[in-house]
């Protein structure tokens, strides 16, 4: 069995809302063409048939993938406009549940949520945990703040009771304007930018104070494990930021689930060699994929035939209570 756990939709229903959005993140119309704008940081056009269910089903069978965490990619509704945010969570939230009742065999639901008020965020955990979703999203800043600022804890510690897997997706940088050309920002500022968001996380103490919060962190840990070493070497030898953790950096990251969107046999393997196979998700990235790459990718490590179905299937089973 094959289970994708990051694959994305792009609901209508949302694009309508993000029009309404007074400041980018905003969709801006032409004609029949909506293009998502961040001022004069990053465009792109939304492609309403590279979403269709459909073709993701045609594409995961093609693949032969058996089923697929659906939820938003970028932008989230944490970036809208606090009195927008709640709205455009529940009109993504409320298409996936569609989705998966109408797909219950293929379809898993993750939900996003108005993190910018926190409150808010708690009502939608609380509604759509009945409904059957298996975990919620969290971007790599929120409205441009930081992941562990004080306000957002509060969530952290519902989901943690709930028992509902944060899983981490980058957004557009803050910093964005910094590296705009050269199409740097996909290229690595998205992945550097989660990585840090990741790290606000463990050296905040939050995963201390929450030790049974689940965490997923896309495209094999970002720079993270890469970068481990140094800071390890960094909190345990020269002292630093270890005022809210008791352990080495690392022991709080090879708790985090890592997915395997990277098309990189070499970050597969180390990835795998960094957490074991316990601790990896299969995931595409879909639509913006060749889905059957990225399948083969797995299939042609050369680890165990058992670890290569814990990957596929087997922790995400188990994570995101799929039996």
């Amino acid at each position: 069995m094959r289970i994708d756990c990051q694959s994305h939709i792009f609901p209508n229903a949302y694009i309508e809302i993000l029009a309404q959005n007074p400041h980018p993140p905003q969709v801006i119309r032409s004609g029949s063409e909506a293009v998502v704008t961040y001022g004069d940081v990053q465009t792109f056009r939304l492609q309403n048939e590279a979403y269709d269910p459909k073709r993701k089903l045609e594409d995961m069978d093609d693949a032969g993938v058996d089923m697929a965490l659906l939820s938003t990619n970028i932008p989230p509704p944490c970036m809208l406009a606090p009195e927008l945010g709640h709205r455009g969570a529940q009109a993504i939230n409320d298409t996936i549940a569609e989705l998966v009742d109408t797909y219950p065999d293929r379809f898993a639901g993750l939900a996003c949520l108005p993190w910018q008020n926190p409150d808010e965020a708690i009502t939608e955990i609380e509604r759509v945990k009945p409904l059957g979703f298996r975990g919620i999203m969290l971007y790599s800043h929120i409205g441009g703040k930081s992941v562990d600022s004080p306000q957002f804890e509060p969530i952290y510690a519902h989901a943690e009771t709930l028992q509902m897997p944060i899983v981490m997706h980058p957004t557009v940088p803050t910093w964005g304007e910094a590296i705009k050309d050269h199409w740097m920002i996909g290229m690595m500022g998205l992945q550097v930018d989660n990585s840090f968001a990741l790290l606000r996380l463990i050296l905040s103490g939050i995963l201390e104070r929450h030790p049974d919060l689940q965490l997923v962190m896309p495209h094999v840990g970002g720079i993270l494990p890469y970068m481990s070493g140094r800071i390890d070497h960094q909190t345990e030898v020269l002292g630093r930021a270890r005022d809210n953790i008791t352990q080495p950096p690392s022991a709080y990251l090879q708790r985090v689930y890592f997915d395997t969107v990277s098309p990189s046999t070499q970050a597969l393997q180390y990835a795998y060699e960094f957490s074991g196979a316990n601790r990896l998700l299969f995931g595409t990235d879909h639509p913006w994929v060749d889905m059957p790459r990225f399948v083969r990718l797995i299939e042609e490590m050369l680890i165990p035939e058992a670890d290569k179905a814990r990957i596929f299937s087997e922790n995400a089973i188990e994570l995101f209570d799929l039996n």
